[in-house]
């Protein structure tokens, strides 16, 4: 699957992987982040 050229929203966890680091990855990839937060699911 290639996300390429494609808009993105990332949710990132507080305890697990932050948006942040999602986003980086995905701008690597070549997708727009068109959205990001890190939430808690407690």
């Amino acid at each position: 699957m290639s996300l390429k050229g494609k808009k993105v929203f990332v949710l990132g966890e507080r305890d697990g992987v932050p948006a942040p680091a999602i986003e980086e990855c995905i701008k690597g990839i070549g997708a727009e982040v068109i959205y990001k937060d890190t939430q808690c699911f407690v």
